[in-house]
């Protein structure tokens, strides 16, 4: 267990920024998180989305390029008390790098 945490930051030291975000995703798609997505309009909170696994960065179908938005998949928390209700449903959702004020983070509970 000891040799494979040295082989492990020997790896990380090695790479650039980027290679360890990408692996750092896929541990943590891999492993699966409990992120939540919160939408602000000026101060005021006005969207939840809870259970999220991750969000994605889009990317043009043709010329492979990322796009301004982000989107994924989890629940619409309407009434914001950060529980999955009976009658809250996983929804897709899109929202653009640029223009929303958001905060994503893995859920303290």
């Amino acid at each position: 267990m000891k040799t494979m945490a040295i082989l492990a930051v020997l790896t990380a030291v090695g790479c650039t920024q980027e290679s360890q975000n990408k692996i750092g995703r896929s541990i943590q798609n891999w492993t699966g998180t409990d992120g939540v997505l919160e939408i602000y309009a000026g101060e005021q909170l006005v969207r939840r989305f809870i259970n999220i696994d991750k969000l994605s960065t889009a990317y043009g179908t043709s010329d492979n390029n990322p796009r301004p938005y982000r989107f994924g998949y989890g629940y619409l928390d309407a009434n914001l008390n950060m529980v999955k209700d009976a009658d809250e449903r996983k929804v897709y959702f899109e929202f653009s790098d640029y223009s929303t004020s958001y905060v994503f983070f893995e859920n303290p509970r």
